[in-house]
């Protein structure tokens, strides 16, 4: 290693960097991450002088041959950047400099887009592919398209909780009122799993936090030879992307937060599940008015409330008998919540429901039973979604508190409340300490102009969330896609939002004040095969709740 060398740099860097952040900034950092704050400064003075060393992708990582492929080496404690270090996976597929309207036209490097699709707990690796999609080749043009996998997903350094082979429990239920047997039972399953988190990844576990997935990526973005970062982030990836804006806003570019978590401290994490909660129930709304409209498709009833109706019966038929011995009420639940994220999924799940009940049980069985190739990548997404979150934040350790509070909840909201509690429960038991969250915040003028871009329905992460993220990072604007749900809006279907998209990324130009756009068009009903996967659905961020 090299670093010994570059101790006198990189101590420059560390005071350069504490003097460039602005008082109220460096206010905001508590005392026990100030010495993190310097080993970041260290590893990326490090990682500058290093680089990433790009060649051909791994054959297991199945990317194109147009993606390079290389690793970057992380401190595992920032606080120790001399310590134990991991590796995280990067992929790149090179500027273009193809103008897609004028072939004769080369367009200027702008230099590397950086993006994360969210979780805790997804994988970046593939996110270059996009740049083949119509929506995409502009800004595939002027930037490097940069994935990467965080720490403790996939072969970055990977984390595990259970032997995957027993991660799968299906077929399973998935009572919206729960008996009491059942609650114990899910917490003795909650206890046990958050044990064998530390027993499979023992101390390094702590180490897996938001925090140090902003600092990785200042780290990243020195490996690749940028001053300024730009990054994209979706969904979870907009709030550490807003971790980084608070810990170094002289190092961002650009930086564009889709489908924004609310970041407010007493939000993280416990809060915002409950409220995401109560988000799924109104998309599951949206979902039964909208296969309501078209009973001449699916035969599912022309009203919400015969639409659910239809639901339960299937979940009920499904309790006593799952369907191909692997699709239970759980996996249903699992299929239909995934339409609550993607309105394009609402064809194949509802035509799926309408064959079952029918008589046919094909088309629901591609959808929900769980495939046991997938199995070691889910319960890694699993793990890394519930490091993360319990390490982050405070959690109610009474089990009082959790009851009191989604027994409430799952009167108006019965859909996801329950599921939601029991997937996060671990974290009332969590083994190893937890952090203070930090206080996301920006004034004016630290930060430069953010883009915030926000489906007004978006139940993974309410609307609310966008607005206190708007209110939080000074000089921020919201661009909101009005009556739509979908999660993640940048670079879909909507021509307005991928308009302002282009125009910040591409010029650096934003609206003077918070804007809108109509919600995309719904998904039209289809009686085609259920189950097809497109590239979109291939890059959409699949572990996790956010």
């Amino acid at each position: 290693m090299r670093a010994p060398a570059l101790y006198s740099a990189a101590g420059s860097l560390i005071l350069t960097t504490l003097a460039a952040a602005p008082a109220g900034s460096a206010e905001r950092v508590p005392d026990t991450a100030r010495a993190a704050l310097r080993g970041t400064a260290v590893a990326a003075e490090r990682a500058r002088a290093e680089g990433i060393a790009f060649g051909r992708c791994a054959a297991g990582l199945e990317l194109p041959d147009t993606f390079q492929c290389g690793t970057l080496s992380v401190p595992l404690d920032y606080a120790h950047p001399d310590g134990k270090r991991i590796k995280l996976t990067v992929s790149r597929v090179r500027a273009t400099h193809k103008d897609p309207h004028n072939s004769k036209r080369r367009v200027p490097r702008q230099g590397a887009l950086v993006y994360d699709p969210g979780g805790p707990g997804a994988s970046g690796m593939s996110f270059p592919m996009v740049g083949v999609l119509p929506e995409w080749k502009r800004i595939a043009a002027a930037y490097d398209l940069v994935g990467y996998a965080p720490r403790g997903v996939d072969r970055s350094a990977p984390l595990s909780c259970v032997d995957p082979k027993h991660f799968f429990k299906a077929p399973s239920q998935s009572p919206t009122h729960p008996s009491e047997s059942y609650k114990k039972a899910r917490i003795k399953e909650a206890k046990a799993y958050a044990k064998g988190c530390l027993k499979r990844s023992g101390s390094k576990l702590r180490h897996y936090t938001s925090l140090n997935n902003a600092r990785d990526l200042d780290v990243l973005r020195a490996a690749l030879g940028e001053n300024r970062l730009t990054f994209m982030g979706a969904s979870y990836g907009t709030y550490f992307g807003a971790l980084y804006a608070t810990l170094f806003p002289s190092h961002v570019r650009r930086l564009v937060l889709d489908s924004a978590v609310n970041p407010d401290p007493a939000q993280i994490w416990y809060r915002n599940n409950l409220e995401q909660s109560a988000a799924f129930e109104s998309r599951w709304a949206d979902y039964r008015e909208w296969i309501a409209r078209h009973d001449d498709v699916y035969g599912l009833g022309g009203t919400p409330a015969k639409v659910q109706a239809s639901y339960d019966r299937a979940s009920r038929r499904l309790a006593g008998r799952a369907a191909g011995g692997k699709v239970g009420p759980a996996q249903l639940q699992g299929a239909f919540l995934s339409a609550g994220y993607y309105d394009d999924y609402w064809p194949s799940r509802a035509e799926a429901l309408s064959k079952y009940l029918k008589g046919d049980p094909k088309p629901l069985i591609r959808l929900a039973a769980p495939a046991p190739d997938s199995a070691a990548a889910a319960e890694n997404g699993n793990a890394v979604y519930t490091a993360v979150e319990c390490n982050d934040a405070h959690w109610p350790a009474d089990w009082k508190t959790w009851d009191r509070d989604n027994t409430r909840l799952a009167r108006v909201a019965p859909f996801e409340t329950w599921d939601n509690a029991f997937m996060n429960l671990p974290c009332a038991y969590w083994p190893v300490p937890r952090q203070k969250a930090l206080d996301v915040r920006t004034g004016p003028g630290e930060l430069p102009p953010t883009l915030i871009l926000q489906a007004e329905r978006d139940a993974a992460t309410p609307y609310a969330g966008a607005l206190e993220m708007n209110r939080r990072l000074a000089g921020s604007v919201l661009v909101t896609e009005r009556d739509a749900g979908t999660h993640g809006v940048g670079g879909g279907p909507n021509k307005c939002v991928n308009g302002y998209l282009e125009a910040y990324l591409l010029e650096g130009r934003l609206p003077e004040r918070r804007a809108s756009c109509a919600g995309h068009a719904e998904p039209k009903p289809t009686a085609g095969p259920a189950g097809r996967k497109t590239l979109r659905d291939s890059l959409k961020g699949k572990a996790g709740r956010h």
